[in-house]
């Protein structure tokens, strides 16, 4: 592809999708049709260009890639160069720039459902399902759905018409152009601009019955290869989706802080949700005032839910005392961490309690606008959080004047397109602004200069629904929750070898043991992986680690975001671990020498080892540890700094190529 403006021509899909983001085009520069225009005069320009993303989205969800004519008719419309914005197009795994069927059939490989077949899943459904079918297969990296692996996702492109949300099971229609949630189509910018995201598209108050959309999707966990062809091919006949709450074996439990809602209440009835508890810990922010929330949050010792750990309190307080101004509010709930699901079940199955939390969290840091940056492969998920702005808007509970107490707060969201770096904060940023995302270098902080240039605070989902129990049971009673280091309630994502996978709340302290107990541990425990594909390993022997961040650190693992997977010892190691090095090749940016060449180099020599090719396994082993180190000490990111992590737990802790 030219990296240039050339002469290819959009389609009149192409353009459709393109300008149902962006309105009709202005002049001849743009596209319009009107030969009394200069073109040697551009009218845009940057302040368009964190509609980038959206812009491929409705071209790639439309038409199913991204044709030259339509990337150069987009860039001219956002007067981005065409050479950035392919290099942000290949940035990421959702999108093609080259010709592909409509109908594109996602198979998980990843951990969980490498334990649970997929590899012979996915070797079956491509069997079945030819190139002429109609249906291309992608093996795709953590679809987030591992307490019911194997997994497939089926995403149907072209124009369809939404007339609500149909039956689940089938495809669902997906809105696909832009900015979704938006406040009548007009973000409040840095620089005193607006987005140009019309009112139609980013909901406007007004919901999405009735509009037109793009992309259709259709889920099927458990897979098997009858079904996953099904739901390819003939969604119609595929299995229903199951409720958010069979993916809770506690639901319904009187003890649950966190998840009490989730199997009691309507996810998509408000009425419900303020009936069990809702929008009462909003209503206490704003009698106690910015500072007190921020105060209650710091003395309830709160720590980011995400893998770092940071004290949520003090970023609050970072971002809040920045005199520069506008400040921003980021949801980060791109969770693509392999094995981690927990993010995806409180948005499915309580969305209300996250569009309150991040209000607090606006009101609190100063922020007017809030960003929900949700991962692509969660279409349900969306549904209900796109549902629940839309009714939280038209309720007074967004808006310019929320619960008539003179704020004025609203929250956009945007779909990510299959990247697990933009999990890590910068990258994100960069994501939403329309470049690559690749993290940025620190300092400046997020808290000084994050979104836009702009003090910033970013938190995950889980982080966010913690503080709704903070203010409604108060600072002290959430303290006493947990140990005195690792405070409040905490989420585990459980997988694998056990009976009864799924999303399990525990406070902080009960021990490893405790948790796969509930589970239901197999027989023949082989080993537990910590962490997910970043974090470490350890043996059925030590089941008596206590979960918390530092008694985790103690044990020489680390509790990451809370994912547990347990393995029998029908699950080959090797071939496991081989997979992670395959994830991290894969996830790397590229941006830094250290991962983007020890990832590489991580993979082959575990292939070397699993292929019984090398000469000598301990050479290798010597090669990995050189690597990981280098990788550790001098990749940019958490990413290159944690993808040696499961291979060096595995090889030491449980003599993995002995």
């Amino acid at each position: 592809m030219d990296l240039h403006f050339g002469d290819s021509k959009p389609t009149d899909e192409e353009r459709a999708a393109v300008d149902a983001l962006l309105g009709p085009p202005e002049s001849s520069w743009e596209g319009a049709d009107r030969s009394d225009a200069d073109l040697r005069w551009a009218r845009g320009g940057r302040e368009s260009r964190d509609l980038l993303l959206p812009g491929l989205h409705a071209v790639n969800d439309r038409v199913g890639w991204i044709s030259e004519g339509a990337l150069d008719y987009l860039c001219r419309r956002l007067t981005v160069p065409p050479a950035e914005a392919y290099g942000v197009a290949t940035f990421y795994a959702m999108f093609s720039l080259r010709p592909r069927p409509a109908t594109v059939l996602h198979v998980c490989t990843d951990l969980a459902c490498t334990a649970a077949g997929a590899t012979e899943l996915c070797a079956d459904v491509e069997s079945r399902l030819t190139p002429d079918s109609g249906v291309q297969v992608e093996r795709s990296p953590c679809l987030g759905l591992c307490e019911r692996a194997p997994a497939t996702l089926a995403i149907r492109a072209g124009k369809t018409a939404r007339l609500g949300v149909p039956p689940l099971g089938e495809f669902e229609d997906e809105a696909l152009s832009g900015p979704i949630g938006g406040s009548g189509g007009k973000a409040p910018r840095d620089d005193g601009g607006t987005s140009r995201s019309s009112e139609a598209e980013s909901g406007g108050g007004k919901g999405r019955r009735g509009r037109e959309t793009t992309r259709a999707t259709a889920v099927c966990a458990p897979a098997t290869p009858e079904t996953a062809v099904r739901a390819a091919t003939a969604p119609e006949t595929a299995p229903p989706e199951p409720p958010p709450t069979t993916a809770v074996p506690q639901a319904g439990a009187g003890t649950l802080t966190l998840l009490h809602r989730i199997g009691t209440t309507d996810p998509t009835d408000l009425d419900d949700y303020r009936a069990n508890g809702g929008y009462t810990a909003l209503r206490r922010a704003f009698a106690l005032g910015p500072a007190a929330v921020i105060r209650e949050v710091t003395d309830s010792g709160l720590l980011g839910r995400g893998g770092a750990a940071f004290p949520t309190g003090r970023k609050w307080q970072a971002t809040a005392s920045q005199p520069d101004h506008p400040h921003y509010l980021v949801c980060n709930a791109d969770e693509s961490e392999p094995g981690t699901f927990k993010d995806r079940v409180l948005m499915e199955g309580d969305p209300y309690a996250l569009v309150e939390a991040m209000t607090i969290a606006g009101y609190a840091t100063g922020a007017h606008r809030g960003y929900l940056y949700l991962r692509g492969e969660y279409p349900r998920a969306l549904h209900r959080m796109e549902h629940a702005v839309a009714q939280t808007r038209a309720r007074g509970l967004l808006g310019d004047d929320i619960l008539g107490q003179g704020y004025a707060f609203d929250i956009e969201i945007r779909r990510g397109a299959g990247a697990y770096i933009c999990g890590e904060e910068t990258a994100l940023f960069n994501s939403i602004e329309g470049y690559r995302g690749e993290p940025r270098s620190k300092p400046p902080f997020p808290v000084e200069k994050g979104l836009f240039g702009k003090p910033t605070v970013e938190n995950n989902v889980e982080t966010l629904v913690n503080v709704l129990p903070i203010l409604t049971m108060g600072a002290p009673a959430y303290a006493a929750i947990g140990t005195e280091r690792s405070t409040g309630p905490k989420l585990f994502c459980v997988s694998g070898s056990v009976a009864r996978p799924g999303v399990y709340e525990l406070p902080f302290g009960a021990t490893l043991g405790e948790l796969l107990a509930l589970a239901g541990v197999r027989d023949n425990l082989r080993a537990v992986l910590l962490g997910g594909a970043a974090g470490g390993f350890v043996r059925p022997d030590e089941l008596d680690v206590p979960l918390t961040f530092e008694g985790t650190r103690e044990a020489g693992t680390t509790l990451g975001s809370g994912v547990v997977i347990a393995f029998d010892d029908t699950v080959p190691l090797p071939r496991l671990l081989l997979r992670i090095a395959e994830f991290f090749r894969d996830e790397s940016c590229g941006q830094c020498v250290p991962c983007r060449v020890g990832t590489v180099r991580q993979e082959e020599a575990l292939h070397r080892i699993v292929d019984r090719t090398g000469a000598d396994a301990a050479t290798d082993i010597t090669l990995l540890r050189e690597v990981g180190r280098a990788m550790r000490d001098a990749s940019i990111c958490g990413l290159g700094q944690t993808a040696w992590n499961a291979v060096e737990s595995a090889i030491d802790r449980l003599g993995a190529y002995e």
